[in-house]
């Protein structure tokens, strides 16, 4: 048996961090939406009791620290299952981005083999098994629009983006998400409305959800890599609606109405960063 799915990206288009909590994590509020940028899993069944992982990209492990890996462990040890699985990944998401590429490409082998192997789990049972491996799966999992809570892994699902374009761009460089939050002080960040957002979404007002975009974070990474501040200012000169940056970074995304705005925000991007995509919102079309 053999299977193919999709492993779209997210962005934040709010990213607030409340506390540090007594277990070292950090207590978030987080609204996502996933995109139409996406990698692309093939899985096929093996007799033999192994899980062989082929990642078409350099730099990406294909052992036990993938998170792809990881899932498939979770999931066999968990269940008992004899049997095994090749998985081949065809990467189009940006590694180390902010995009939770490797997240999305985790959820994405969660659901498959919950098919592939007959599990019959609910997404919400593969939700919360996921935890065991990362805070963002959970998430990817349920995929559109959702808040995040807790350390992430407590997901509310809401209304479905607003129809607009939206330019990804990122720099090459590599942000250290665990550094970031390390040098996070919640004393002199500017907190976004999360309650502006939610009520932008639940209404589908795209003028308000790109007037409550905000993430904290980017007091940290935007202050340590010009290139990633240089991507957002330059996204706000050209004209985007909003402009923000994706979780830690590095990656900066914009939030456009018009395709022709969109259009030439995204090549005058491409004479600065060399990975800049023109993408959409996800939506049921998305998983053709």
């Amino acid at each position: 048996m053999k299977m193919s799915i999709k492993a779209p990206a997210k962005i934040n288009l709010s990213l607030d961090v409340l506390y540090k909590r007594e277990d070292g994590y950090h207590e978030v509020e987080m609204v996502m939406a996933t995109i139409d940028l996406s990698d692309r899993l093939y899985l096929e069944l093996l007799d033999s009791d192994e899980i062989i992982l082929d990642v078409k990209a350099h730099f990406i492990p294909e052992d036990r620290r993938n998170l792809i890996y990881q899932a498939a462990m979770l999931l066999k040890d968990k269940f008992h299952i004899n049997k095994g699985v090749r998985i081949t990944v065809d990467k189009h998401i940006p590694v180390s981005a902010g995009l939770a590429g490797g997240s999305s490409d985790a959820a994405a082998a969660l659901k498959g083999l919950n098919i592939l192997w007959g599990l019959n789990l609910s997404t919400e049972e593969l939700a919360e098994i996921s935890g065991a491996i990362g805070s963002d799966i959970a998430f990817c999992i349920y995929g559109g629009t959702a808040l995040a809570t807790g350390r992430g892994e407590i997901i509310q699902p809401l209304k479905r983006m607003p129809s607009c374009w939206i330019v990804v761009a990122k720099p090459s460089i590599s942000v250290s998400t665990p550094s970031v939050y390390k040098e996070l002080n919640l004393q002199e960040v500017q907190h976004p409305n999360t309650t502006l957002m939610l009520d932008g979404i639940e209404t589908g007002d795209l003028d308000k959800i790109c007037q409550a975009t905000g993430n904290v974070l980017e007091s940290v990474t935007l202050q340590k890599n010009d290139a990633v501040k240089q991507i957002k200012e330059k996204m706000q000169a050209f004209g985007a609606d909003a402009a923000l940056m994706s979780g830690s970074g590095p990656s900066v995304f914009a939030i456009v109405k018009q395709y022709s705005r969109a259009k030439r925000i995204c090549n005058g991007l491409r004479g600065f960063c060399d990975e800049v995509y023109l993408v959409r919102p996800w939506s049921e079309k998305s998983e053709e």
